[in-house]
């Protein structure tokens, strides 16, 4: 059931400044952003579908999902992709303690680099929800919080394939980040609209790109 809005609205762009919720550009590029991966068989298969139409895209990876399945990582860095920041273990920030919540970044952080030599400044709350406190230490770190400008609802079973397709195509526009996500739970979705959507946008002339 979508109680949030598909697109969100300026307004509430407004009040998080802080925040990037899309990317201000006059051209035809979008940002398609993937989360909870990297996940066995889903993962792969969304890089498949990216490079069938030579499409980048930022990877919001769990740290503990990157330790589980290392190799999958590595083939979303050896396809070009970004990798940004979704916690080790999938974290509500409602429900922790700043401390707590901010140390768990910082565990996917030293994961990422131990596998990549780099860092990624790029985080994203799970569930976009976390206290004013961990935003504000996350920004003093140097992390640029990265949310969204369209919610395709693929993780929500009672939405439909057609209105997964419905709710990017109905929203986005030049500079939009989209979310996605590479996990079990949304590979329904996913699969049907992720393909369509690469599609749609191609013949209209968009290029997909990296946060």
């Amino acid at each position: 059931m979508q109680i949030i809005p598909a697109k969100t609205p300026g307004f509430v762009k407004t009040l998080f400044p802080n925040f990037v919720w899309n990317i201000d550009t006059a051209n035809k590029q979008l940002y398609l952003t993937f989360d909870d991966g990297p996940t066995p068989e889903v993962t792969d298969w969304v890089l498949q579908s990216l490079a069938t139409y030579n499409a980048k895209a930022t990877f919001f990876c769990i740290g503990n999902n990157i330790e589980k399945h290392p190799h999958i990582f590595q083939n979303i860095i050896s396809e070009g992709h970004t990798i940004g920041n979704h916690t080790f273990n999938h974290l509500k920030g409602w429900k922790h303690k700043t401390k707590h919540y901010v140390e768990d970044v910082i565990k996917t952080d030293e994961l990422i680099k131990s596998q990549t030599q780099n860092f990624t400044n790029l985080f994203r709350p799970p569930y976009g929800k976390f206290k004013n406190n961990q935003s504000k230490k996350l920004l003093e770190l140097g992390y640029r919080i990265i949310l969204w400008d369209v919610l395709s609802y693929d993780w929500d079973k009672s939405v439909s394939e057609e209105t997964c397709f419905k709710n990017v195509t109905s929203a986005a526009k030049e500079g939009s980040i989209i979310v996605f996500h590479d996990s079990i739970k949304a590979s329904r979705n996913l699969k049907y609209t992720l393909p369509k959507v690469l599609e749609y946008y191609s013949t209209k002339g968009y290029t997909f790109k990296t946060l």
